[in-house]
């Protein structure tokens, strides 16, 4: 059995699709309002949890989902209190009867509101503007001890997965493992290039997934990077809905093998419906292969199954349905 735990923010988006990015001091009426949950490690949980259940195109045996070891997926996040209507929208989200396990939620007693993002998506260029706010006390450093020290029994069999928020908190924690529970594998989303310490926990880590943007503002000998660097389609540029071919890149430290994937390499025109959450989807489907085919995928078919799941969740609005292969 296998661990698979994802510390992150979670959210509730406010999404208001425009048909054009508004001009400062003016007024601008949406063609639609959605809300929903959001955040990177829980968006990248509610996709794993469907190829979790259902399997992947990559599965070649009819009956791979009993060969391949069952994993229990778990949430650490800072959630409302658990009475308020916020939490019970996050943890509804996921659907009725997940599997995923949120006992490891920290749940703020004084707080009706979850974290919240309001997102302005234009019509015209398929741009995302994205404005958060965040109330809520951040895990500290102790509150992540006392959750890790309840997987002692299973440290080598645990797959802990950081988004890079607060990179001073992360390194600590991240530190804590190695020291109290070794043996496990550590990964963790370094995505705005403007957020110091990121390197450091890139340095720390053993798989580090990296948008573009990140990567580029980094040193041109970026060979501190243990483990597999993975880009993520966030590279992917859309325009008038439009996704091009920038897809996703690796590259396998100490060996040195660099790979590329395209996001498009039959050069259809793809219409991206919905942008939001393409990286966390192509971080699902890494991840996914890396755990559930450690040894039957090739390094290259685990990028591609990343990368060709992430492009067909910007074909579909949200994340329903990218477990059934068939849609």
């Amino acid at each position: 059995m296998k661990h698979l735990i994802l510390v992150g923010a979670c959210y509730l988006d406010t999404i208001l699709t425009v048909p054009h990015f508004p001009e400062e001091d003016s007024k601008l009426r949406a063609t639609a309002v959605q809300v929903r949950r959001g955040g990177n490690c829980p968006n990248t949980l509610e996709v794993l949890q469907q190829l979790l259940l259902s399997g992947s195109a990559n599965d070649s045996e009819p009956d791979s989902r009993q060969q391949r070891p069952r994993v229990v997926q778990h949430l650490v996040a800072c959630l409302p209190n658990a009475r308020a209507a916020a939490t019970g929208k996050i943890l509804s989200s996921f659907g009725p009867g997940s599997p995923i396990d949120f006992s490891h939620c920290i749940y703020r007693d004084h707080h009706d509101e979850a974290a919240s993002s309001y997102i302005i998506r234009s019509a015209e260029t398929g741009s995302r503007t994205i404005v958060n706010f965040q109330d809520l006390p951040e895990m500290t450093v102790g509150e992540f001890e006392n959750i890790a020290d309840k997987f002692t029994e299973h440290a080598a069999d645990c797959w802990w997965h950081f988004e890079g928020r607060i990179p001073e908190t992360t390194l600590q924690c991240i530190r804590y493992l190695r020291r109290v529970l070794p043996g496990g594998t550590i990964s963790i989303e370094a995505e705005k290039p403007n957020r110091e310490g990121l390197a450091a926990l890139a340095a720390e880590s053993d798989v580090v997934f990296y948008s573009q943007s990140w990567a580029t503002s980094q040193p041109a000998e970026p060979l501190y990077l243990p483990g597999s660097g993975v880009h993520q389609p966030r590279s992917l540029s859309e325009r008038r809905g439009n996704l091009d071919e920038g897809g996703a890149s690796a590259l396998s430290i100490p060996g040195g093998e660099y790979m590329h994937c395209a996001a498009n390499p039959s050069s259809k025109e793809i219409l991206v419906v919905d942008s939001l959450g393409a990286g966390d989807t192509f971080i699902a489907g890494v991840l996914f292969g890396l755990i559930c085919h450690p040894d039957d995928w090739s390094a290259e078919a685990k990028l591609a199954f990343g990368v060709e799941l992430a492009t067909r969740k910007v074909q579909r609005d949200g994340f329903a349905g990218l477990g059934n292969t068939n849609t």
